[in-house]
């Protein structure tokens, strides 16, 4: 299965950094970015949260959640977001569930090995609860930023 534009999105609840749940039903009336990305702390993902975080003042004042989403821990979530001072919701997605459901769990391949993993994906959720955009195998540089244009004109 896999989630694309225009079909609603599918369900997301989710244990999320401090403790706390997420579900895509409580931001129903204002628009959602979440966005699949591999792992806490490595390169990319620490570069992709640290542009969203910058922009996160921008975000809100659209009435828009920002929630990145991973298979790690909260723990993890929690170390992650203090070391760079994040300000996006972190969700984990430890048992793969929701990477399933949105059809980011995919076969990858790395200097000739083939693995499972998640792909660098975002995903634009109007007030409605659809999906309004896919960014599939996302490239870091200026992604944040294409997504808050995007927001913009929902």
């Amino acid at each position: 299965m896999s989630a694309t534009e225009g079909q609603p999105a599918p369900a997301l609840d989710l244990p999320t950094d401090g403790g706390g749940r997420i579900t895509l039903a409580a931001l129903k009336g204002k628009p959602a970015v979440v966005y699949f990305y591999p792992k806490d702390d490595t390169t990319g993902c620490t570069r992709e949260a640290q542009d969203f975080t910058a922009l996160a003042p921008d975000f809100a004042a659209l009435g828009a959640t920002v929630i990145g989403v991973s298979r790690d821990t909260v723990k993890k979530h929690e170390r992650f977001k203090a070391k760079y001072d994040l300000a996006v919701i972190l969700a984990s997605d430890e048992d793969g569930a929701a990477c399933e459901a949105w059809g980011v769990w995919v076969q990858k391949k790395l200097y000739g090995r083939e693995y499972m993993g998640i792909e660098r994906a975002t995903f634009l959720i109007d007030a409605e609860g659809r999906i309004a955009r896919v960014w599939r195998n996302v490239k870091v540089a200026d992604h944040a930023a294409a997504v808050l244009e995007a927001v913009k004109v929902l």
